[in-house]
């Protein structure tokens, strides 16, 4: 029941919540580290989509090469 009430929580945060969430953020970590955690989940998220799409080639069975190749 606890992490219901949680998701509601959260569906019901507005801007104003949020600007307040990233001041305190900002004030306890600091701009240079949030900054760094900030561009370590884009790589995260680059590098997931990369490994989906090697996932999708691998699962759909046709590669670069074996696409050259049969032309």
């Amino acid at each position: 029941m606890y992490s219901l009430s949680v998701l509601s929580l959260l569906k019901n945060i507005g801007p104003s919540e949020l600007i307040i969430i990233g001041l305190v953020l900002v004030v306890l970590f600091g701009g240079s580290r949030i900054k760094n955690l900030a561009k370590g989940l884009g790589e995260s998220s680059k590098e997931l989509k990369n490994v989906k799409k090697e996932i999708d080639k691998t699962v759909s069975g046709t590669d670069d090469e074996e696409v050259t190749s049969k032309v």
